[in-house]
């Protein structure tokens, strides 16, 4: 999973159209910290970019994305938001819906 280091940086990934996963966390979170790992264990099986971003070292994002809680699992389908999953992310919710983008051709 990619990290992302500035809002700038995220807002060109989304100018450019692109489908992917923004997994968002803070510090000291200890469901971030749980959910983490199931998140990333779906990358292997779907084939758009997962990213993540620590809403402590860039709170601007926070801002941008209305985000009010951590974790939040975003999913972006050409630089739109497209799903929204917050604090008790259910993954069978999380597969369905990057299941519908493989069904888009977005993903395998």
């Amino acid at each position: 999973m990619e990290r992302i280091t500035s809002f700038e940086e995220w807002a060109a990934l989304m100018e450019a159209g692109n489908t992917a996963l923004l997994f968002v966390k803070t510090d000291n979170c200890s469901v971030c910290e749980g959910l983490y790992p199931q998140v990333l264990g779906l990358q292997t099986d779907y084939s758009l970019p997962f990213y993540q971003v620590n809403v402590a070292q860039v709170p601007e994002i926070a801002g941008q994305l209305a985000l009010f809680t951590a974790p939040v699992v975003l999913l972006f389908y050409n630089g739109k938001e497209y799903a929204r999953f917050a604090r008790f992310v259910r993954m069978e919710e999380l597969k369905g819906r990057l299941q519908e983008l493989v069904e888009r051709g977005e993903c395998d």
